[in-house]
């Protein structure tokens, strides 16, 4: 079992930064992925970035690439989504989750076994 535990959201104006946390606890393994989605209002749940834990190298969905960065932390499973930029189109709630398939990367949200409690990031034009 693994518990995800974020935190961070809240409401910026466009071109504000925010920086999200996601802390991992229970069974955890290095090759696990840790990725970011986000659910825009009246929309499907969407890919925003992943790395894996035993990794520095990550990925991003096109839409956010250049903007937003993971990060470590000293707390070998945390990792941080550093939010920088922020538009009105990046309002949605964010949610981490931890992919256990071994030697899968994945951009579904259903390839993602556990899921932490969503934070709200709303974006003001």
């Amino acid at each position: 079992q693994v518990q995800l535990t974020e935190s961070g959201g809240g409401l910026v104006q466009a071109g504000d930064s925010l920086r999200l946390s996601c802390a991992a606890s229970g069974r955890i393994f290095p090759n696990y992925v840790v990725g970011w989605f986000r659910q825009p209002p009246g929309k499907e749940r969407e890919f925003v970035a992943a790395i894996r834990l035993s990794s520095s190298s990550a990925s991003y969905a096109d839409s956010v690439k250049g903007r937003f960065t993971i990060s470590k932390d000293k707390a070998v499973n945390t990792r941080h989504l550093q939010m920088d930029s922020l538009e009105p189109g990046d309002t949605a709630i964010y949610y981490c989750a931890v992919d256990t398939t071994y030697g899968r990367y994945s951009d579904r949200p259903s390839d993602y076994d556990y899921w932490g409690q969503g934070t709200q990031v709303t974006v003001s034009s």
